[in-house]
């Protein structure tokens, strides 16, 4: 942790040092859209998400009187990097908003920089809570997902559905011990227990040992507070281990579409896991998806990449009501306007810069189940959008008013 805001500090410094003071306008609104491209989260988010912010512009650009373009770059998944690249495209290049931001460190910079440049800052990607907790900004909106509304909606469906006993398996840094702790004092609120919990070393390949510590626990479900190629790896050692035949339920606490393509369903099967949006969920859905597959190869978009589209087509709607591209004023227009799209349904943007809407639960068909390429999901339940995500009043978002 120490290092993560070690590296937000460093970048802000960087990015402050030098922002403009101020921006005229060149005719059209210019969306920045700053991703992983190449690395670890390029397939979640990456090119994709690019591809998503042109189609909502198709969708919604007419509403606008002038033309609307989309730019993209690489943050490498470094803040500095992201910090920079943000602070020349408001600077030198008349980008008015940035989109995506999957990784948190690069969010949280780039939202800071957002709110002194007067920009929108449409975080589709990062996960971080305090994105709309206490670094809040008045210039910032959260879309997809975050860590508390991913693990709350799992906690909450699987504890009722009578998963009331846990045990965590949890890489052993920052990230683990939050998403494990966050997790745990939601299974209590919702009436579970936990069981216990077993630590592994980052990047680890052998997970017999810490497995074997989870069946012997008897925990209903075994929740992995890891991610990447740690999570993928657990699952393809559970899932050897015969784990779900034997009655204990797994449980991604963060997972894509993209990862269960690559593990594939018969290492994934059983899987369950939160998520807003499924490709296959409804005709909405679908139509909009084999859009996104036709520019991707076939393949299907994941919640990021949905994300990204959902925000910007937002954006767009409060520029044409508001008249403006004023970051901040933009931004209360967004939180003003009801939000409604064929991929996230109805929701609205809070007063911390949360947006809300649906979320569900999802379990990895197996094999058999998937009748067509890309049929990976099954829903489980639905938990509705007032109750999916963290209370205003439990944020310390500055931006709250009680």
């Amino acid at each position: 942790m120490s290092r993560f805001l070690a590296g937000v500090a460093g970048a802000l410094a960087i990015a402050f040092s030098q922002l403009p003071t101020a921006m005229a306008g060149d005719g059209k609104v210019r969306i920045g859209v700053l991703e992983d491209m190449a690395g670890a989260f390029s397939d979640s988010a990456g090119p994709g998400s690019a591809v998503a912010a042109r189609l909502a512009v198709e969708d919604y650009g007419k509403l606008l009187p002038m033309p609307v373009e989309i730019v993209s770059a690489d943050h490498q998944n470094k803040p500095d990097v992201g910090a920079g690249l943000a602070r020349r495209w408001f600077e030198t290049e008349n980008v008015d908003a940035v989109v995506g931001l999957g990784n948190s460190a690069v969010a949280l910079a780039v939202s800071e920089i957002g709110r002194r440049a007067n920009k929108a800052v449409l975080a589709s990607g990062a996960i971080t809570g305090l994105l709309t907790g206490k670094s809040c900004s008045p210039n910032t909106v959260q879309w997809t997902v975050d860590s508390w509304s991913l693990a709350n909606v799992v906690s909450r469906a699987i504890v009722e559905a009578g998963g009331d006993s846990w045990f965590f398996l949890t890489v052993d840094y920052a990230f683990g011990k939050d998403v494990e702790e966050t997790t745990s004092d939601l299974v209590r609120k919702a009436g579970g227990k936990v069981l216990g919990y077993v630590r592994h070393p980052l990047g680890t390949m052998d997970y017999a040992s810490f497995l074997l510590q989870a069946q012997s626990s008897g925990a209903k479900v075994i929740a992995l507070a890891n991610g990447g190629q740690d999570m993928s790896n657990a699952i393809r050692q559970a899932q050897e281990f015969g784990i779900a035949g034997k009655g204990q339920r797994l449980v991604g606490l963060i997972i894509t579409i993209d990862e269960i393509h690559a593990l594939g369903l018969k290492s994934a099967a059983g899987l369950q896991f939160a998520s807003p949006f499924y490709w296959d969920m409804n005709d909405g859905t679908r139509a909009w998806s084999r859009r996104f597959a036709e520019q991707m190869k076939g393949k299907m978009p994941s919640m990021m990449q949905a994300g990204a589209y959902s925000a910007v087509a937002h954006y767009l709607k409060a520029i044409a009501a508001a008249n403006t591209e004023d970051g901040k004023i933009v931004v209360d227009k967004m939180k003003e306007l009801p939000t409604d799209d064929p991929l996230f349904g109805k929701g609205r943007v809070r007063a911390d810069g949360r947006k809300i809407h649906d979320m569900h639960l999802f379990q990895v068909k197996s094999e058999q189940d998937s009748k067509y390429p890309w049929d990976y999901q099954s829903l489980v339940s639905t938990v509705p959008s007032e109750q999916a995500f963290r209370p205003m009043a439990e944020g310390g978002c500055p931006l709250v008013t009680n």
